[in-house]
């Protein structure tokens, strides 16, 4: 055969005058589209959800009345595809995606989630730049207008000049029957005269608010670079891999339906075929015999030359090829084939992948590629996609659709949609083969295609939602033991307590030598079942983090099934978080012999949090043990709390930990353990007590469940702890005991206080304080309180800690309701906290408390020189988000230095 080619007229070179000419003409005319576009966005802006249904109702059913006609017209202009395929695809435009449309819900509000205070409005984005390409010109034209209609946006296109008349024919199908259900005039528009330099004029307008780019790479990248929001799609070569367990008549009818659908055209194609070893001579047969020609190798470089020309991208199909038929392409490139073929095959090679035909073909044309494994056929498919085709689509064909290795497949494959045992032109674009993914036909490429969008692309695309934020109040907790026992002898309990047959006893010294462990063990052995036990017995003040692991090892030894804590805070501080240890330890073996690990475990344990139920570390439930507090001093609370302090061996910091599983599961409050407390223990753990009690009323979570019980306890506080202080055990008095037990009750209340309301800057500064030189926690809490109360009841230019209940700073107020409650006076809430104050540090005098650090052995000169490491220290401590007024660094440092 001759072939014979027409010369092509010689394109006339403008000049540059010429072109901005073009191009203010261009502007001029896109501009008067834009004017009545944004007439008609604000008319559709006032449409309800029933009106704008109605309008694409009678849209879809406009499209569907003239698919064939569509599909003729969209034929007769173009010259490419089939007309019965093109049919289903403008049937497809409207039916399907009708379908899917049409309850969503786009106007107004369309979700409401009360517990969450969240309301999401749907608004339109406004006038759209639609681009419509050669190889879809009549369905991607009514698909478009329909999404438009339903998100109440407005859209003027940009047709392709080959497909010009068949584009504005289906437009003006659906428009019309828009309009005549009510939709506003011009709500779609178009570019009569298509050109270069009209769409640059459209897709760059300042009023686009997006624009909706199918086509070629070109105009996909120059929408990409318009300056304009794009949401385009990316170039199609999806490969299909055929596992060698796969039902082959199936496989082969799937691919051949596919390649043979409208000419190959969809970009969701199959363009090449990756085969394993086993059934590649069988699929190849059956392809052969149902129609498909495997061309002869010598002929491959006559098709090649014809079909592919060389491009940025590698190799792109030759303008006048996409959409013809096989047989076309054979003869315009000199090639022989059978009459009853029409699906051209070519054997290649997976090493020369960027060939031209390993392309994207917009054709019936077929690359084949034999594999032995599946992980080879994973390479090689995405050594296709990596050449051209990046996150649009890849396939695999296998004998089980649930295969564990379809998983394996997807992970591994770069690409947007993997469709398993279905024929990829039609499957890709939704609804017919899968629900699993929207009908459209704007088939989005992820970030591996240089794309917004990764999936197909639906009305959600088109609305710009907002989102309605209610001010909440987080959902409040009140956590306490299961239970709290209280009174004289209250130690009983330990006779009816269930489930103990083996207790470990946590106890400091003076708890042993003063036969306090002995009465706890001597309840034990009152129970009717023999009780297994183990004693710690040396917990020193300020427990360490090392002494903590030494306890867990003993525990980890004696395997208990409950955990007896004794004595004051240290005791019952370092009992919960070496108890904590064992359990952790049981996930995770032989940590408790690696120091260094638990040390790093601890120290994501102490970091600062905003919400103690969305910490990032979170602490273990235990599992193996139960833990009964018993206090036997009155002021730490720790029987009732999620708190701890545990010292850093090295750094001789202290670290406060806070998480509910540190909160003992029964409690036992005897005032009989606290008769006999030396008399500056008294004094301490009391004013600590009384900072509980006062920190946790002011706390920005505090709540009408924690006030009254802070209440309480500081009323017990003022009204006994001299009174406490003064008692002498040797001289015993009803009054006395009686101030005792109150103490004992105070201190537990602040406990339950704090344990729901959390503290403040007077513990983070104590914490910090008292760690750098060796202060007794009572003392330095003593130390810092007063500058603290200051420091929080203020007014005016106030920086409040952001927390969601605490709606406005009343800090001051917080402070003088106290105040009333004590029985004290004052003209306004300022000269309460006065009082207060002032009642505060008669009582400290009372109990012999010196409240400055340099009348406790700091020197300026210390205090100074570790400055700088405090501040940081303070205001990473778990303590600080829970105060009122929310610290500055710098303000650390002065609260710092006024306690000297």
């Amino acid at each position: 055969m001759v072939q014979t080619t027409a010369k092509k007229p010689v394109k006339k070179v403008l000049t540059p005058e010429e072109k901005a000419e073009l191009t203010q003409q261009a502007e001029t005319m896109v501009a008067g589209l834009i004017e009545k576009s944004q007439k008609a966005l604000t008319e559709f802006s006032t449409f309800s959800q029933e009106k704008v249904d109605e309008i694409v109702a009678a849209m879809a059913l406009a499209g569907s009345e003239n698919s064939l006609r569509l599909a003729h017209a969209a034929h007769d202009e173009t010259g490419r595809g089939v007309v019965e395929d093109k049919d289903t695809k403008n049937r497809f435009a409207s039916e399907s995606v009708y379908n899917a449309i049409k309850f969503d819900k786009t106007v107004g509000v369309i979700n409401e989630d009360k517990i969450q205070g969240k309301v999401e409005l749907a608004a339109p984005l406004g006038i759209l730049a639609g681009i419509v390409p050669t190889t879809n010109p009549t369905s991607t034209a009514i698909f478009k207008s329909m999404l438009t209609a339903k998100t109440r946006n407005t859209i003027i296109f940009a047709f392709h000049p080959q497909a010009q008349k068949s584009s504005v024919l289906a437009a003006k199908v659906v428009y019309e029957a828009a309009v005549a259900a009510g939709a506003p005039k011009n709500f779609i528009q178009w570019i009569e005269k298509p050109s270069l330099y009209a769409t640059s004029a459209l897709i760059q307008n300042p009023h686009i608010a997006s624009i909706l780019a199918t086509g070629g790479p070109s105009m996909v990248n120059a929408a990409l670079k318009s300056g304009n929001p794009s949401m385009g799609v990316g170039a199609g070569n999806g490969a299909v891999y055929i596992d060698g367990t796969v039902d082959v008549d199936r496989a082969v009818e799937d691919l051949l339906l596919s390649k043979r659908f409208d000419n190959g055209m969809i970009c969701a194609t199959e363009n090449s075929a990756v085969i394993q070893a086993p059934v590649y001579d069988a699929v190849l047969a059956q392809l052969q015999a149902q129609g498909a020609y495997v061309v002869p190798k010598k002929d491959y470089d006559k098709i090649a030359s014809f079909v592919f020309k060389a491009n940025a991208e590698g190799y792109g199909v030759a303008g006048p090829v996409a959409g013809m038929s096989g047989r076309w392409i054979a003869e315009q490139a000199g090639v022989k084939m059978p009459d009853d073929a029409d699906v051209l095959l070519f054997e290649l090679d997976q090493k020369n992948i960027g060939e031209a035909l390993s392309s994207e073909k917009l054709s019936p044309l077929l690359s084949i590629y034999k594999v032995n494994t599946r992980q080879e056929a994973i390479e090689t498919v995405q050594k296709l996609l990596n050449y051209q085709g990046a996150g649009h689509n890849a396939a695999i064909q296998i004998g089980a659709q649930d295969d564990p290795f379809v998983k394996e497949y997807a992970d591994a494959i770069g690409a947007s949609r993997i469709l398993v045992n279905q024929p990829d032109s039609i499957g890709g674009v939704g609804d017919i083969y899968t629900d699993a993914m929207r009908p459209s036909l704007t088939l989005g490429t992820g970030s591996w295609g240089k794309n917004s969008l990764s999936h197909n692309l639906s009305t959600y695309d088109l609305l710009n939602i907002k989102t309605v934020a209610r001010r909440r109040n987080r959902p409040q907790w009140v956590r306490l033991p299961k239970e709290v026992y209280y009174e004289s002898n209250a130690l009983t309990y330990l006779q009816d307590l269930p489930g103990v047959q083996r207790a470990f006893i946590v106890a400091d010294p003076g708890m042993v030598q003063f036969g306090f462990v002995d009465r706890v063990l001597g309840q034990l052995e009152l129970r009717q079942d023999q009780v297994q036990t183990s004693i710690y017995g040396s917990v020193k003040p300020d427990p360490t983090l090392s002494q903590a692991i030494d306890i867990a090892r003993q525990m980890a030894e004696f395997k208990p099934d409950t955990v007896i804590l004794l004595g004051g805070g240290s005791a019952l501080d370092a009992g919960k978080i070496a108890r904590f240890m064992y359990e952790y330890s049981s996930r995770h073996e032989g940590i408790l012999e690696d120091t260094a690990a638990l040390k790093e475990l601890f120290m994501e344990l102490q970091q600062k949090f905003m919400d103690i139920r969305k910490r990032i570390v979170k602490f273990y439930h235990a599992r193996l043990t139960q833990m009964v507090a018993i206090p036997t001093t009155s002021g730490t609370g720790s029987e009732v709390t999620p708190f701890a302090v545990i010292t850093d061996d090295d750094t001789h910091v202290k670290y406060p930990l806070a998480d509910y599983e540190l909160t003992p599961e029964v409690a036992i409050v005897d005032p009989e353990f606290v008769m006999t407390v030396p008399k500056r223990t008294v004094a301490l753990s009391g004013l600590d007590a009384l900072s509980h009690a006062f920190e946790s009323y002011v706390s920005v979570m505090a709540s009408e469940f924690t006030r009254p019980w802070a209440l309480q306890a500081i009323k017990l506080i003022f009204e006994n702890l001299t009174a406490s202080y003064k008692y002498d055990p040797k001289n015993p008095t009803k009054e006395g005991q009686y101030s005792r037990t109150k103490m004992h009750y105070a201190s537990t209340l602040a406990g339950m206080s704090f344990a729901n309301s959390f503290l403040g800057i007077n513990h983070s500064l104590a914490h910090k304080t008292g760690g750098e030189f060796g202060l007794p926690h009572g003392l330095a809490i003593s130390i810092a309180m007063q500058h603290v109360i200051r420091f929080n009841a203020v007014t005016g230019n106030v920086k409040r800690t952001p927390y969601p209940r605490y709606e406005t700073y009343t800090a001051q107020k917080d402070y003088a309701d106290i105040a009333r409650h004590i029985g004290l006076s004052g003209k306004d809430d300022a000269a309460l906290v006065d009082a207060l104050i002032k009642k505060i540090q008669e009582l400290v005098k009372s109990v012999e408390v010196d409240t400055t650090l340099s009348g406790n052995g700091v020197s300026k000169a210390d205090l100074e020189k570790s400055l700088d490491k405090l501040t940081d220290l303070v205001y990473n401590d778990q303590c600080t988000p829970g105060n009122p007024r929310q610290p500055s660094l710098s303000e650390i440092r002065q609260l710092l230095l006024d306690q000297f």
